[in-house]
Protein backbone atom coordinates (compact mmCIF):
# COMPACT_ATOMS: atom_id res chain seq x y z
CA UNK A 1 0.00 0.00 0.00
CA UNK A 2 1.38 3.48 -0.77
CA UNK A 3 2.21 6.15 1.65
CA UNK A 4 0.53 8.99 2.04
CA UNK A 5 1.54 11.97 -0.60
CA UNK A 6 1.95 14.15 2.36
CA UNK A 7 4.81 11.72 3.20
CA UNK A 8 5.86 11.36 -0.14
CA UNK A 9 6.80 15.45 -0.31
CA UNK A 10 7.85 15.90 2.69
CA UNK A 11 10.57 12.89 3.28
CA UNK A 12 11.01 11.19 -0.39
CA UNK A 13 12.12 14.56 -2.27
CA UNK A 14 14.58 15.71 0.45
CA UNK A 15 17.81 15.54 -0.30
CA UNK A 16 20.42 13.01 1.05
CA UNK A 17 21.91 14.32 4.04
CA UNK A 18 25.54 14.17 3.49
CA UNK A 19 26.48 14.87 7.16
CA UNK A 20 23.99 12.65 8.97
CA UNK A 21 25.65 9.47 6.51
CA UNK A 22 28.98 10.72 7.22
CA UNK A 23 28.76 10.40 11.06
CA UNK A 24 26.63 7.32 10.83
CA UNK A 25 29.23 5.75 8.47
CA UNK A 26 32.51 7.20 8.63
CA UNK A 27 34.51 4.46 10.35
CA UNK A 28 32.96 1.05 9.24
CA UNK A 29 33.68 3.26 5.69
CA UNK A 30 36.79 5.39 5.13
CA UNK A 31 35.43 8.35 2.39
CA UNK A 32 31.11 8.89 2.29
CA UNK A 33 30.56 11.45 -0.82
CA UNK A 34 27.16 12.46 -2.06
CA UNK A 35 27.11 14.29 -6.12
CA UNK A 36 23.97 15.90 -7.14
CA UNK A 37 24.27 14.45 -10.50
CA UNK A 38 27.06 12.27 -12.60
CA UNK A 39 26.94 9.79 -15.58
CA UNK A 40 27.53 7.05 -13.39
CA UNK A 41 28.74 6.41 -9.98
CA UNK A 42 30.29 2.96 -10.44
CA UNK A 43 32.29 4.88 -13.49
CA UNK A 44 33.14 7.36 -10.88
CA UNK A 45 34.83 5.08 -8.68
CA UNK A 46 36.22 2.97 -11.62
CA UNK A 47 38.63 6.15 -12.04
CA UNK A 48 39.19 6.05 -8.21
CA UNK A 49 40.00 2.63 -8.22
CA UNK A 50 42.52 3.35 -10.97
CA UNK A 51 44.01 6.25 -8.94
CA UNK A 52 44.60 4.53 -5.80
CA UNK A 53 40.91 5.19 -3.95
CA UNK A 54 40.68 3.77 -0.47
CA UNK A 55 38.84 0.89 0.36
CA UNK A 56 34.92 1.06 1.47
CA UNK A 57 35.26 4.88 -0.42
CA UNK A 58 31.38 5.65 -1.15
CA UNK A 59 29.83 7.75 -3.68
CA UNK A 60 25.86 8.69 -3.37
CA UNK A 61 24.52 10.46 -6.76
CA UNK A 62 21.07 11.90 -6.14
CA UNK A 63 20.78 11.70 -10.20
CA UNK A 64 22.45 9.25 -12.97
CA UNK A 65 22.31 10.36 -16.17
CA UNK A 66 24.01 7.16 -17.78
CA UNK A 67 23.18 4.42 -15.26
CA UNK A 68 24.09 1.56 -16.32
CA UNK A 69 23.13 -2.37 -15.54
CA UNK A 70 23.93 -6.08 -16.22
CA UNK A 71 25.19 -6.33 -20.11
CA UNK A 72 25.15 -2.42 -20.37
CA UNK A 73 21.39 -2.01 -19.71
CA UNK A 74 20.17 1.60 -18.64
CA UNK A 75 19.28 2.07 -15.26
CA UNK A 76 16.71 4.53 -15.00
CA UNK A 77 17.86 6.97 -12.12
CA UNK A 78 15.60 10.18 -11.51
CA UNK A 79 16.22 12.47 -8.67
CA UNK A 80 15.75 12.31 -5.68
CA UNK A 81 13.68 8.99 -5.72
CA UNK A 82 16.17 5.87 -5.27
CA UNK A 83 19.11 5.70 -3.84
CA UNK A 84 22.21 5.59 -6.36
CA UNK A 85 25.49 4.34 -4.91
CA UNK A 86 29.07 2.92 -5.53
CA UNK A 87 31.04 1.26 -2.79
CA UNK A 88 35.01 0.39 -3.52
CA UNK A 89 36.11 -2.41 -2.19
CA UNK A 90 39.95 -4.09 -1.93
CA UNK A 91 39.09 -7.03 -0.06
CA UNK A 92 41.88 -9.50 0.43
CA UNK A 93 39.97 -13.08 -0.69
CA UNK A 94 41.16 -15.28 -3.09
CA UNK A 95 40.08 -14.22 -6.54
CA UNK A 96 37.25 -16.95 -7.50
CA UNK A 97 35.56 -15.91 -4.06
CA UNK A 98 35.32 -12.28 -5.34
CA UNK A 99 32.24 -13.14 -7.31
CA UNK A 100 29.85 -13.60 -4.10
CA UNK A 101 30.44 -9.93 -3.38
CA UNK A 102 27.46 -9.70 -5.95
CA UNK A 103 25.95 -12.18 -3.83
CA UNK A 104 26.48 -10.50 -0.06
CA UNK A 105 25.05 -6.75 -1.68
CA UNK A 106 21.96 -8.38 -2.70
CA UNK A 107 21.72 -10.38 0.67
CA UNK A 108 22.27 -6.84 2.13
CA UNK A 109 19.44 -5.49 0.20
CA UNK A 110 16.88 -7.80 1.45
CA UNK A 111 17.81 -7.20 5.10
CA UNK A 112 17.51 -3.44 4.47
CA UNK A 113 13.59 -3.94 2.73
CA UNK A 114 12.77 -6.32 5.52
CA UNK A 115 13.95 -4.06 8.60
CA UNK A 116 11.82 -1.77 7.21
CA UNK A 117 8.32 -4.30 6.11
CA UNK A 118 8.93 -5.00 2.84
CA UNK A 119 8.05 -8.33 1.64
CA UNK A 120 11.84 -8.85 -0.65
CA UNK A 121 13.49 -12.18 -1.76
CA UNK A 122 16.23 -12.62 -4.39
CA UNK A 123 16.48 -13.50 -8.03
CA UNK A 124 19.85 -14.88 -8.94
CA UNK A 125 22.33 -13.21 -8.73
CA UNK A 126 21.18 -10.15 -6.93
CA UNK A 127 17.75 -8.56 -8.16
CA UNK A 128 15.70 -7.60 -5.17
CA UNK A 129 12.17 -8.33 -5.93
CA UNK A 130 9.67 -7.32 -3.80
CA UNK A 131 5.65 -7.44 -2.70
CA UNK A 132 3.12 -10.39 -4.13
CA UNK A 133 4.04 -10.01 -7.24
CA UNK A 134 7.72 -10.04 -6.90
CA UNK A 135 8.43 -6.86 -9.01
CA UNK A 136 12.20 -6.01 -9.18
CA UNK A 137 13.05 -3.18 -5.94
CA UNK A 138 16.76 -3.01 -6.81
CA UNK A 139 19.44 -4.39 -8.70
CA UNK A 140 23.44 -4.76 -8.51
CA UNK A 141 26.35 -4.47 -10.85
CA UNK A 142 29.94 -5.29 -9.74
CA UNK A 143 32.92 -4.70 -11.74
CA UNK A 144 36.02 -6.45 -10.56
CA UNK A 145 39.70 -4.91 -11.51
CA UNK A 146 42.30 -4.92 -9.19
CA UNK A 147 39.64 -4.01 -6.71
CA UNK A 148 35.80 -3.98 -6.88
CA UNK A 149 33.35 -0.96 -8.01
CA UNK A 150 30.08 -2.34 -6.27
CA UNK A 151 26.92 -0.61 -7.44
CA UNK A 152 23.36 -1.16 -6.24
CA UNK A 153 20.19 1.04 -7.66
CA UNK A 154 17.61 0.56 -5.17
CA UNK A 155 13.70 2.19 -5.70
CA UNK A 156 12.71 4.23 -3.28
CA UNK A 157 10.04 6.07 -3.82
CA UNK A 158 6.71 5.48 -5.78
CA UNK A 159 7.56 4.88 -9.69
CA UNK A 160 5.80 6.61 -12.55
CA UNK A 161 3.53 4.42 -14.40
CA UNK A 162 5.49 4.39 -17.71
CA UNK A 163 9.07 2.54 -16.50
CA UNK A 164 9.57 -0.08 -18.80
CA UNK A 165 9.90 -3.77 -17.63
CA UNK A 166 13.58 -5.14 -17.09
CA UNK A 167 14.82 -8.03 -18.79
CA UNK A 168 12.17 -11.02 -18.73
CA UNK A 169 9.42 -8.65 -18.77
CA UNK A 170 10.33 -8.26 -15.14
CA UNK A 171 8.23 -5.07 -13.99
CA UNK A 172 9.90 -2.10 -11.18
CA UNK A 173 8.61 -1.48 -8.12
CA UNK A 174 9.95 0.25 -5.06
CA UNK A 175 9.85 0.55 -1.03
CA UNK A 176 7.28 3.30 -1.32
CA UNK A 177 4.89 0.75 -3.41
CA UNK A 178 5.69 -2.07 -1.06
CA UNK A 179 4.45 -0.35 1.95
CA UNK A 180 7.75 0.51 3.74
CA UNK A 181 7.70 1.58 7.03
CA UNK A 182 9.61 5.01 6.17
CA UNK A 183 10.91 6.51 2.83
CA UNK A 184 13.81 8.46 4.61
CA UNK A 185 16.16 7.92 1.75
CA UNK A 186 19.53 9.03 4.62
CA UNK A 187 17.94 6.40 7.15
CA UNK A 188 17.92 3.72 4.45
CA UNK A 189 20.75 4.72 2.96
CA UNK A 190 22.95 4.37 6.27
CA UNK A 191 20.98 0.70 6.93
CA UNK A 192 22.54 -0.42 3.88
CA UNK A 193 25.85 -0.04 4.19
CA UNK A 194 25.78 -0.68 7.64
CA UNK A 195 24.03 -4.31 6.45
CA UNK A 196 27.14 -4.51 4.09
CA UNK A 197 29.91 -3.58 6.11
CA UNK A 198 28.60 -6.32 8.75
CA UNK A 199 28.27 -8.84 5.77
CA UNK A 200 31.51 -7.98 4.41
CA UNK A 201 33.11 -8.23 7.68
CA UNK A 202 32.00 -11.25 8.18
CA UNK A 203 33.13 -12.66 4.49
CA UNK A 204 36.28 -11.22 4.83
CA UNK A 205 37.30 -12.38 8.37
CA UNK A 206 36.69 -16.18 6.87
CA UNK A 207 39.03 -15.03 3.49
CA UNK A 208 36.20 -15.09 1.22
CA UNK A 209 34.76 -19.00 2.08
CA UNK A 210 30.72 -18.52 1.87
CA UNK A 211 30.01 -21.44 4.19
CA UNK A 212 32.37 -20.41 7.10
CA UNK A 213 31.15 -16.87 7.07
CA UNK A 214 27.39 -18.01 6.71
CA UNK A 215 26.55 -15.94 3.80
CA UNK A 216 25.87 -18.75 1.81
CA UNK A 217 23.24 -20.10 3.87
CA UNK A 218 21.63 -16.97 4.13
CA UNK A 219 21.85 -16.42 0.51
CA UNK A 220 20.14 -19.53 0.14
CA UNK A 221 17.21 -18.66 2.30
CA UNK A 222 16.38 -14.93 0.48
CA UNK A 223 16.88 -16.84 -3.06
CA UNK A 224 13.03 -17.58 -4.73
CA UNK A 225 14.75 -18.65 -7.47
CA UNK A 226 15.48 -22.55 -6.15
CA UNK A 227 12.62 -24.47 -6.36
CA UNK A 228 11.22 -22.56 -9.67
CA UNK A 229 11.21 -23.83 -13.34
CA UNK A 230 13.66 -20.87 -15.30
CA UNK A 231 14.45 -19.83 -18.21
CA UNK A 232 18.40 -18.91 -18.39
CA UNK A 233 18.76 -16.61 -20.80
CA UNK A 234 22.73 -17.28 -21.77
CA UNK A 235 25.08 -15.42 -23.96
CA UNK A 236 25.18 -16.15 -27.95
CA UNK A 237 21.83 -16.13 -27.97
CA UNK A 238 21.94 -19.64 -26.11
CA UNK A 239 19.04 -20.35 -23.24
CA UNK A 240 18.82 -23.01 -20.78
CA UNK A 241 15.01 -24.13 -19.28
CA UNK A 242 14.96 -25.66 -16.08
CA UNK A 243 14.49 -26.01 -12.29
CA UNK A 244 16.94 -24.22 -9.91
CA UNK A 245 18.00 -26.59 -7.36
CA UNK A 246 21.19 -25.19 -5.38
CA UNK A 247 23.43 -22.22 -5.15
CA UNK A 248 27.21 -23.65 -5.72
CA UNK A 249 30.26 -22.97 -3.39
CA UNK A 250 31.09 -20.44 -6.24
CA UNK A 251 27.70 -18.94 -6.08
CA UNK A 252 26.88 -20.17 -9.48
CA UNK A 253 23.08 -21.40 -10.29
CA UNK A 254 22.77 -24.94 -10.37
CA UNK A 255 19.88 -26.15 -12.90
CA UNK A 256 18.51 -29.46 -13.57
CA UNK A 257 17.39 -28.97 -17.26
CA UNK A 258 14.87 -31.07 -18.77
CA UNK A 259 16.59 -33.87 -20.11
CA UNK A 260 17.87 -34.40 -16.49
CA UNK A 261 21.31 -33.04 -16.69
CA UNK A 262 22.69 -30.42 -14.19
CA UNK A 263 24.37 -27.12 -15.29
CA UNK A 264 26.13 -24.38 -13.08
CA UNK A 265 25.20 -21.56 -14.63
CA UNK A 266 27.77 -18.99 -13.81
CA UNK A 267 26.13 -15.53 -15.73
CA UNK A 268 22.89 -14.89 -17.30
CA UNK A 269 19.26 -13.63 -17.27
CA UNK A 270 17.25 -15.37 -14.89
CA UNK A 271 13.20 -15.91 -16.15
CA UNK A 272 11.12 -17.31 -13.11
CA UNK A 273 8.66 -19.43 -14.72
CA UNK A 274 6.44 -21.02 -12.07
CA UNK A 275 6.97 -23.02 -9.60
CA UNK A 276 8.74 -27.26 -10.03
CA UNK A 277 5.75 -28.71 -8.95
CA UNK A 278 3.60 -26.41 -11.28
Amino acid sequence: MPVSSRLRSATVREPLDEARLRAALIGPYAQVDVVASTGSTNADLREALRAGGADRTVLFAEEQTAGQGRRARTWVSPPYTGLYVSVLLRPDVPPHRIPWITLLAGVALVRTATSIGVDAVLKWPNDLLAGPHKAKCAGVLAEADGGVVLGMGLNVAALPGDVPPGAGGLPATSLEQQGATTTDRTDIAVELLKNLAELDDAWRQERGDPIASGLHAEYRRHCSTLGLRVRIELPGDRELVGTGVEIDVEGQLVVRADDGTRHSVHAGDVVHLRSAAG
